[in-house]
């Protein structure tokens, strides 16, 4: 029998029940988690949601004493590189959790590093690679050869083309696309609805069909 391992959300929001969701639905096809509750410094200890309570912030989770698997539901990529910095204890870990209805074309062609979500209903294709800590809400797409850095935000209906590669900290609202072989740098935002035709560099905003580049920074 596969041991259950215990495994917390950091992030009571939204998007941490979806993960509550996702870590069940994991769970129907092969037990493997055993969710013991939530870790958020802006929730008071205690706090019952209708998923599991609230167990502290980074400080509580820091003095964890036995190990614990733990996975970020945080949709903002420099608060979400701020938490991973601020996890000091050794007994923590950051699985991939990946929807047992995720489509893969060929999955020992895919790579993936650590603290990665790949939600319901994503399709890789062959040759992909990803680093660590990317979250994919719904319904993403990554053509092949799609190379992913670290801490990007894919919301809901993105889809990458063939041969995409993309940088860190990047976020991609919801239907966004990215048309194929470009190069995106990082820091960047491709909003809503928008196309990207164009490579994209560093810390700005693209927003339209075809995307234009906007950068509203002071």
């Amino acid at each position: 029998m596969l041991r259950m391992k215990n495994i917390a959300i950091y992030g009571a929001g939204g998007f941490g029940r979806e993960v509550a969701c996702l870590l069940r639905e994991i769970n129907e096809v092969t037990p493997q988690w055993n969710f013991v509750g939530f870790f958020d410094d802006g929730v008071p200890a205690g706090t019952r949601l209708s998923d599991g309570s609230v167990l502290g912030g980074i400080d509580a989770l820091n003095a964890v004493a036995e190990p614990l698997a733990l996975v970020f539901a945080i949709a903002r990529p420099q608060t979400l590189k701020k938490l991973v910095a601020a996890v000091s204890n050794p007994r923590i870990e950051f699985p991939n959790l990946i929807a047992p209805d995720v489509h893969f074309r060929d999955r020992t062609r895919v790579t993936m590093g650590r603290g990665n979500i790949i939600n319901t209903r994503a399709a890789l294709s062959c040759d992909c690679a990803f680093g660590d800590f990317n979250l994919c809400v719904f319904d993403n797409v990554f053509g092949h050869d799609s190379r992913i850095g670290d801490f990007n935000i894919f919301f809901t209906g993105t889809r990458i083309s063939g041969n995409v590669k993309i940088g860190s900290g990047n976020v991609f609202g919801a239907a966004s696309t990215v048309l194929q072989n470009l190069k995106i740098g990082d820091d960047n935002t491709l909003a809503a609805s928008s196309l990207l035709l164009t490579p994209a560099g560093n810390d700005a905003s693209y927003i339209g069909v075809p995307a234009k580049k906007f950068n509203f920074k002071s």
